[in-house]
């Protein structure tokens, strides 16, 4: 059960393991771990866990995190995302201090180990191609066969190996295996895959290599050379234990412990970089930090804190089996963060002039208005008040039915800490389009209470017409239309073709351009907004964070809070 006040980390099956190895006392008491991402793509929220997780344990259990890219693959890997991802990860308040490395750092000596592999002969140099070394791997139910090469000398993979290395054979010609065993029931088993030939330019060693390891023979190596003590990733790794474990063990030197926990799955979105570099590639969203996208930089453009991502973190938990995280619970931890951190201003996104016949032409009057009622220290603003107003559109009906508590001919309404107004006059345009109201205010209801005790039903926000601001609002929803888009034929055919409503003019209350890039603020009665780092003086544009209302309650309520 995942409850609304879980701020504090509970103890979970890593931290059971890690408590138990400090009090036996081994690896001296050292805790060290690592977060190892692929610099192929930005980080989306799936990630966050894994650096809370990563980063989290070290910090609570003094020990260490290192930060190391595995750059192994130089075709996908770019400069772009190192600096992005080292970004994100001080973005969501964590630091790796002097501990920065790269797989690239240990290029050579991973090639001088996979010497000894074939000096032990436990690896050689296989011809197949891939086509049939897929062939020769089997099935899940039938064993495989065993490569034609497989049996070479060790002198011969040797000197094949040197001359890959070389750069003497074309890419893919052949590959570097480890000889395991071609009828395990694991299929990464079955004598996989150590070094391919690939000549491209590394993002950091250029042309020196032509060659390059795998991933699963890299990633147990940079551990044992960094001296991680505690592995941890995530579940899919599971099977690939054994062979980290085969590695070391065939190497004879440090062996970390690889500790596999549930990954973050979310619903009406995807967690695969992969196909999120296929939505950017593709046009669907303007880039990987569009405030659409899942990735960290998505959210923190959308004025997402990183308070509420490790918040969500937390309420999650860690588990050792997957599941599905419903979107409204990282929904619900924007909103509850946002409560308290943003300040409230009025902002109408559809407005609708309002005359107020009886108030003095060319007057204005600042009426104190409260920050955020959730936040004392917040404070008050002034906000002026004058004849002519903005409401929101939606706020007034001609024909209002039984419920409709706003403005309608004939009603009274409070406009929020200002007065009560009533509608005495609909101006239309030629084509019976509502393009003004005429109304009188009561000037003994100041600060949006009347002196005589009479009650109205309906507060609205507005603007004053004279002192509003312009602005572009945009106003995101759920990037994909289904809970599970991975579960369709093709995961594109399920975005949102409404993803994206772009209100172009809207007015504001004036303090509201005084708002930085990112910093959040509530749009009274409309939802949590950011300031878009594209904003400009001239042409201001705002994000919407978050709507105001909050399915999670309502989907606790319906399940009894499981």
């Amino acid at each position: 059960m995942i409850t609304e006040n879980t701020t504090e980390h509970t103890i979970d099956f890593i931290r059971e393991i890690v408590e138990k190895d400090l009090r036996e006392g081994k690896h001296k008491g050292r805790i060290h771990t690592r977060f190892p991402p692929e610099p192929n793509g930005y980080l989306h929220i799936g990630h966050a866990k894994a650096i809370c997780i990563n980063f989290g344990v070290a910090r609570e259990y003094d020990g260490l995190c290192n930060l190391r890219f595995d750059d192994t693959n130089p075709v996908k890997e770019d400069v772009e995302y190192v600096e992005s991802i080292q970004e994100d990860i001080r973005w969501l308040g964590f630091d790796w201090e002097d501990r920065l490395f790269y797989a690239s750092d240990y290029f050579e000596q991973m090639y001088q180990y996979a010497e000894q592999l074939i000096e032990k002969g436990v690896a050689y140099i296989c011809d197949l191609s891939a086509e049939e070394v897929s062939k020769y791997r089997g099935t899940l139910t039938e064993p495989g066969i065993d490569s034609p090469y497989r049996n070479r000398s060790v002198e011969e993979s040797l000197d094949l190996f040197r001359r890959m290395k070389a750069g003497e054979f074309p890419d893919g010609s052949r590959t570097l295996r480890a000889k395991i065993d071609m009828a395990s029931p694991n299929m990464n088993m079955r004598d996989p895959a150590i070094y391919r030939i690939l000549k491209k330019n590394h993002h950091r060693t250029g042309d020196k290599w032509c060659i390059y390891p795998m991933y699963d023979y890299a990633h147990c190596l940079e551990d044992s050379i960094e001296a991680i003590t505690h592995s941890l990733c995530s579940l899919e790794f599971e099977d690939h234990r054994p062979l980290y474990d085969w590695f070391l063990d065939q190497l004879g030197i440090f062996h970390p412990q690889q500790i596999e926990f549930a990954r973050l799955n979310l619903s009406y979105t995807v967690m695969s970089k992969r196909k999120l570099a296929q939505i950017v590639e593709d046009g669907y969203v303007e880039g990987w930090d569009d405030p659409r996208m899942p990735t960290l930089s998505g959210l923190r453009r959308r004025g997402v804190a990183p308070e509420s991502i490790r918040n969500f973190i937390n309420r999650i938990g860690v588990a050792k089996r997957d599941s599905t995280v419903d979107m409204a619970l990282l929904d619900y931890c924007i909103r509850e963060d946002l409560n308290i951190r943003a300040e409230r201003r009025m902002g109408v996104l559809d407005p609708l002039r309002v005359v107020i016949e009886n108030y003095p032409e060319n007057q204005t009057e600042e009426l104190e208005f409260v920050n955020n009622p959730e936040n004392e220290t917040a404070g008050t603003r002034m906000v002026p008040f004058s004849r002519e107003l903005f409401i929101e559109r939606q706020d007034f009906m001609e024909d209002p039915p039984k419920k409709f508590f706003r403005l309608a001919p004939g009603r009274e309404v409070r406009l929020r800490y200002a007065y009560f107004i009533t509608c005495r006059n609909v101006v239309k345009d030629k084509d019976g389009n509502v393009i003004e109201l005429q109304c009188t205010y009561d000037p003994e209801t100041r600060g949006g209470n009347a002196s005589d005790g009479r009650k109205v039903k309906g507060t609205i926000h507005w603007v004053s017409a004279e002192h509003s601001i312009p602005a572009e609002v945009r106003l995101y929803d759920r990037l994909f239309t289904v809970e599970n888009p991975l579960a369709e034929d093709d995961f594109r055919k399920t975005i949102n073709p409404d993803s994206l409503t772009v209100l172009t003019s809207c007015r504001l209350e004036p303090s509201a351009a005084d708002f930085e890039a990112g910093v959040p603020l509530q749009f009274e009665r409309k939802g949590y907004f950011c300031v878009d780092p594209e904003s400009m003086p001239d042409k201001l544009i705002f994000n919407r964070t978050i709507p105001l209302r909050d399915s999670w309650k309502k989907i606790q309520r319906n399940t009894g809070g499981k």
